[in-house]
């Protein structure tokens, strides 16, 4: 994969597969990010443009996502079984110009999240938010 700057706690390369309307699948490098002052959010960066995007979305929505399907808005999260057998995680994002269907290792997105736990354990995520640092967004 291509090592693109991504500010995070914790970073993982995922490549994930982007599924079209016919079904055709087409690879996205991609890197899931965990950034400790913004401990409810994971990101999603694609690095497939000239320039990379990024999706930031609730962790607890792609960790309930691993077991069933949750979203609303959006981004939903759902398990899947690829038509290999792998388990999979399907995540969908959706805007004004469409939708797009990605398919994501569940092993690697587990694992991914596994670290972000092992950083902040869920509940505590109110402990590391860097209350200052967010009013500075809110107000920049």
């Amino acid at each position: 994969m291509s090592q693109q700057p991504v500010v995070a706690d914790v970073a993982r390369d995922v490549m994930l597969e982007c599924l079209d309307e016919s079904g055709n699948s087409h690879r996205i490098e991609t890197v899931l990010g965990y950034h400790r002052p913004d401990p409810f959010a994971v990101s999603m960066t694609f690095l497939a443009a000239d320039e990379p995007l990024t999706w930031t979305f609730g962790r607890d929505l792609l960790l309930a996502g691993l077991h069933e399907p949750a979203g609303a808005g959006d981004v939903h999260v759902a398990p899947a079984v690829a038509h290999d057998g792998r388990a999979v995680v399907h995540v969908t994002l959706s805007s004004p110009d469409g939708e797009l269907l990605l398919a994501a290792d569940a092993h690697q997105v587990s694992d991914f999240l596994d670290d972000t736990l092992a950083l902040v354990p869920s509940g505590l995520e109110s402990v590391n938010l860097d209350v200052d640092d967010l009013i500075a967004q809110l107000l920049g």
